[in-house]
């Protein structure tokens, strides 16, 4: 923080609490620090009354708070953030702020937010609170956060029950403790304490290299009145963000206001205690004046049912306020005369849109957390939807980070859940490849690769003499999720992992290899080439000719398709193993979960399937893309179905493989070389192919396909 003048300010009852430790491995001995319970779920409002001689033309306010903050400047909201970070990589946003402000009285308002709990979406739990800010008037400083600041606890927001896995708290609005005024310029807050000044904040500060989320209201596509008082709210899709309504009514009347991403079977009726474990049911009590319900926190949903006293509410007043990272429609676009492809192409679009925040969330109910192994298939499908690529170098840099805690890396980044999977950080190399594939960041994968090279030397510790894994028992080996989509994986996957040598970890393992060596030969590294032995190695093992399939474990004989895929996707498998695949393929169809099915398709296509490939994506099994849609779906799952898991979210971005299959294996469109300096266009396009009209943003060019009648055409346009 040595270049901030501003101090970090904090609510008094913070600014003694010695940070809690919350690092440490997953299965290590590790008994949680005590956190004051009353210390939790804080809304902390803060205030500072300044005067400027006469109207900026140019005003910057550098800020950020812990855990989150929204901003306003005489009464009109500015923005939010931060992205979540680490303490020693702490992101702070910076807004151009002139237009918000006047010539004479200006005050800034921040509303900021310590949930309290170690979680998935949250760096929280810690007793690290507060902000600060720094504002630049024509280019001098000219205010800065201090102990002259004033603040006071927001205590309208109650204190209601956590949902999913403490993620958020239910918001039980008392709208008789709110002072709705607070954000005014003309608010007198003599009331009002002043903030305490934190003498030993430890954050790093950093500035955050993504932008921050949109935030924008959205109309419903239809209100029905059930009943007097009791209204059904359609916003005709799945979205993130908060609901908001204004009513007038007696004081001390109460409202319930539930949210859901599905209806009750009569259809008259929200879910709203869903099948992904939110029960999202909230009570808004009145002031006995006009009030406005303005929730902090955001949630996953499509319908609301507001129930309340009859000429209460104002229905012309209800509305969505969504937000999600930034995304340009205009940035990818795919048409088809296929009304089913359309679909299959928007649910995993705008699956991946509500999955991106100010980082990828697995969902954006509950979890809310950025897992590796997701960004995977969710990282490539972003880069395609929105012609953006810092939100998955931001992803892959958030995994670097977690290094600190485990040099092979956490499963969750950034927070602070402590949770270790080893299928995903052996990942981790190749989405750093696929990000300089896409972008030509040289820079970065320099920078990156001593994080891949620690991953590396992190799992050979559990290296046999023929090089292949065995016991990798500090992190879950995972294979796939559920437990009931592993097609009988014959290895027992307890937590932590029996000991012997599978299947599915060391094909994992192998493809990280040769994703360090790729990067080795980019950066004019000299290596001895480890592949050829653990190639041999592999098939040595698992391998069965006679078959001509693999087998799960080493002393198991049975085939699972989770062991076969595998092999085709990093390169393991000879050549004559293909056609007992696709057999096998054929057979089993999508007997894996959806996270899987990403690696099933891009085998497939390693195996000139384009055909069965375009089969799977578009086919009507009950585990299919089609059987979502057929189930409601605006956002693609989390399962095939919403009965095909014990808690299924109906928004989750890693069911998004489509997209990036189409485009570059059915379509064959990929950067020949990085930073599509170059475009290879191979494509392989399957008989039951519709025409289609694809236009997508590359970092150089606009790419535009069209197929018609048999015919493709590619144009490639200079940005």
């Amino acid at each position: 923080m040595q270049q901030w003048q501003a101090k970090w300010i904090t609510d008094p009852e913070f600014a003694s609490c010695q940070p809690l430790a919350v690092f440490h491995k997953e299965y290590e001995a590790w008994e949680e620090a005590h956190h004051p319970a009353h210390l939790r779920n804080r809304h902390m409002l803060v205030r500072k009354a300044f005067v400027l001689e006469q109207q900026p033309l140019q005003a910057n306010l550098r800020i950020t708070g812990d855990d989150y903050y929204k901003l306003y400047i005489n009464g009109q909201f500015v923005g939010q953030g931060p992205a979540q970070g680490y303490p020693f990589h702490y992101n702070y946003n910076e807004w151009e702020v002139a237009s918000y402000l006047q010539a004479g009285n200006n005050v800034i308002a921040v509303h900021v937010y310590y949930q309290g709990h170690i979680n998935r979406s949250y760096n929280s739990g810690d007793l690290r609170q507060g902000m600060i800010a720094e504002l630049y008037v024509n280019q001098r400083l000219h205010l800065i956060s201090d102990s002259s600041w004033k603040y006071r606890v927001a205590k309208h927001y109650g204190d209601g029950e956590t949902v999913g896995y403490e993620t958020q708290y239910l918001e039980h609005i008392d709208q008789r403790l709110a002072e709705p005024q607070w954000k005014a310029l003309d608010y007198a807050d003599g009331h009002w304490a002043f903030v305490a000044e934190k003498q030993a904040a430890d954050y790093k500060l950093a500035a955050q290299q993504t932008p921050p989320v949109s935030v924008y209201e959205l109309a419903p596509k239809q209100v029905v009145e059930l009943d007097k008082g009791h209204y059904l709210i359609d916003f005709g899709m799945e979205l993130t963000g908060q609901f908001t309504l204004k009513a007038c009514g007696l004081e001390g009347q109460e409202l319930e206001i539930r949210y859901g991403e599905e209806l009750q079977e009569d259809q008259q009726a929200v879910r709203y205690d869903m099948r992904c474990n939110c029960l999202y049911k909230e009570i808004w009590i009145l002031s006995g004046k006009e009030d406005w319900f303005e929730p902090f926190e955001y949630k996953a949903f499509r319908y609301v049912e507001v129930i309340g006293p009859p000429e209460v509410l104002l229905p012309a007043s209800f509305k969505a306020i969504v937000r999600h990272y930034p995304l340009d429609p205009q940035a990818c676009s795919f048409q088809s005369s296929d009304a089913m492809l359309n679909q299959i192409w928007d649910i995993c679009k705008r699956g991946v849109q509500l999955c991106a925040q100010e980082s990828y969330v697995d969902c954006p109910s509950r979890e809310k957390g950025q897992y590796l192994g997701d960004n995977t298939i969710m990282g490539h499908t972003h880069m395609y939807i929105s012609g953006d690529l810092r939100l998955f170098k931001k992803a892959i840099y958030d995994f670097a980070l977690s290094s600190a805690i485990c040099p092979g890396l956490m499963a969750v980044a950034p927070g602070n859940f402590m949770q270790e999977i080893a299928d995903f950080s052996l990942q981790w190399p190749q989405q750093v490849l696929l990000y300089y594939e896409h972008s030509g960041d040289q820079q970065f994968l320099r920078e990156m690769y001593p994080y891949a090279e620690n991953v590396l030397a992190y799992f050979q510790k559990y290296r046999r003499s023929d090089g292949l894994l065995e016991s990798v028992q500090e992190k879950w080996n995972l294979v796939d999720w559920p437990e009931n989509l592993r097609d009988g994986y014959d290895f027992p996957l307890t937590r932590p992992v029996s000991d012997g040598c599978h299947n599915v970890v060391n094909a994992f393992y192998y493809g990280c290899v040769a994703a360090v060596q790729k990067m080795k030969d980019i950066l004019g590294i000299s290596y001895s080439d480890e592949l050829p032995a653990l190639r041999k190695a592999f098939i040595d093992v698992f391998y069965r000719q006679e078959t001509g399939l693999f087998v799960d474990a080493v002393d198991s004989a049975h085939h699972s398709l989770h062991a076969n895929i595998l092999p085709h996707y990093v390169g393991i498998a000879p050549d004559e193993a293909k056609q007992a695949f696709v057999a096998m393929v054929r057979s089993k169809r999508m007997s894996c979960g959806v996270y899987m099915s990403y690696f099933l398709l891009k085998a497939l296509a390693a195996c000139g399937e384009s055909d069965l490939l375009y089969e799977l994506i578009t086919c009507r099994d009950e585990r299919s893309w089609v059987n979502m849609i057929n189930e409601g779906a605006t956002a693609c799952f989390e399962a095939w179905g919403k009965e095909q898991k014990w808690n299924t979210s109906l928004c989750h971005g890693w069911a998004s493989s489509p997209i990036p299959l189409l485009i570059e294996e059915i379509i064959g469109i990929k950067p020949a070389a990085p930073g599509w300096s170059e475009v290879a266009f191979n494509p392989c396009i399957p008989e039951a192919m519709p025409d289609f009209e694809l236009e997508f943003r590359t970092v150089r060019e606009v790419i535009c396909v069209e197929y018609k009648q048999g015919e493709l055409s590619l144009v490639q346009k200079q940005i």
